[in-house]
């Protein structure tokens, strides 16, 4: 049972961004040689792949100084050359359990400690509307016409954030504006959009139970505060 619960503590998550690396490499135009230019593309991406599985591991394990990093590196480089463990992994394995928990208890303090001094600061701002559900709006650009009601469908442009500024989404990026029924969505954006207007731009925050709770989605960790840039193009029902 132990050895099943630190596989997935391990496993699963690196996984998944294993995958997001490996799909999302490009390889860059080159005049060099193919087999030189493969050989560096291919040290580009597994170099990238390390990067974020590192990336990976510091969201889930507290590391405090360079000693922590070298040992954790070092087991790495060993299992990944099939050298033998330098210690007993079995016996190291309960240890290894407890340390992912209480870590986890720790980031995930820390993260709503972060999210409530955000969310409080955000509502300060000139501006900002609190709706009764706890979604926060603040309009940057006024719109012109009717609001959409709760169950109107609607099409917008949006960017959606994590309160770090990490992007977990953007029609924007795709090229191709978002069509949606307002029912459809989470509740922090069936309230706010009926905020708006076509033509008017809003930064929305989202407090987590409004959000996806306590479900991770996608690069959104659980219970996150979220954060939105939206433009209302039009009310198409």
């Amino acid at each position: 049972m132990k050895k099943m619960i630190l596989f997935a503590l391990l496993a699963a998550p690196l996984i998944g961004v294993a995958a997001d690396a490996v799909s999302n490499q490009a390889a860059a135009p080159s005049n060099a040689p193919a087999a030189q230019q493969d050989t560096a593309e291919r040290n580009k991406m597994l170099y990238s792949l390390g990067f974020l599985l590192g990336d990976n591991l510091k969201r889930q394990l507290i590391l405090d100084n360079e000693d922590d990093y070298k040992a954790l590196s070092q087991g790495m480089r060993d299992s990944l050359l099939n050298k033998k463990a330098q210690t007993d992994l079995e016996k190291y394995k309960p240890q290894i359990i407890q340390k992912y928990q209480a870590d986890a208890r720790t980031i995930a303090a820390k993260r709503e400690a972060e999210q409530q001094e955000y969310l409080a600061n955000f509502q300060k701002e000139k501006g900002v509307k609190t709706l009764d559900n706890g979604a926060m709006i603040k309009l940057s650009k006024s719109g012109k016409g009717k609001n959409p009601k709760a169950d109107s469908i609607v099409k917008v442009h949006y960017t959606g954030t994590l309160i770090d500024g990490t992007k977990f989404d953007s029609s924007r990026d795709r090229g191709q504006e978002f069509q949606m029924r307002l029912t459809d969505v989470i509740p922090c954006w069936t309230k706010a959009v009926q905020q708006m207007k076509p033509g008017a731009r809003a930064q929305v925050v989202c407090p987590p139970d409004t959000a996806y709770g306590n479900r991770p989605v996608g690069q959104i960790p659980p219970n996150s505060a979220l954060v939105f840039d939206i433009e209302l193009f039009e009310i198409v029902k």
